[in-house]
């Protein structure tokens, strides 16, 4: 049994930005606890958009607080560190893993990063 300020939360992924790794319409579940480190996949809000969640890969944490992440699938022009510069880790959430397709009720309306 998880403490109870063990928080999960559910997003699902919206387009092909981290394929190969996660696909359009996979669930995940993360959690705000633990220390951001590179090559964790990681959920946070746009600095320029709030209410709008990015799923991206960090990949590295150049200042204290922050950190510089990307997209895995590198080929498609999708938002990252290289339009943002270094977001916030503070309020990020880290993904623990990654749901089958088929795990997805199309009903359940979870945020959409």
């Amino acid at each position: 049994m998880l403490p109870r300020s063990f928080k999960l939360r559910r997003f699902v992924v919206a387009d092909r930005s981290m394929e190969p790794a996660l696909v359009g319409g996979q669930a995940v579940i993360a959690t705000r606890r633990g220390t951001a480190e590179p090559g964790q996949i990681r959920i946070f809000e746009h600095p320029l958009r709030p209410g709008f969640w990015l799923i991206k890969r960090v990949e590295r944490i150049p200042e204290t607080g922050r950190m510089w992440v990307l997209s895995d699938n590198r080929s498609l022009s999708t938002t990252d560190s290289r339009e943002l510069g270094t977001v916030p880790i503070d309020g990020s959430y880290r993904v623990l893993c990654a749901l089958p397709t088929w795990l997805v009720r199309i009903d359940s309306a979870p945020e959409r990063p």
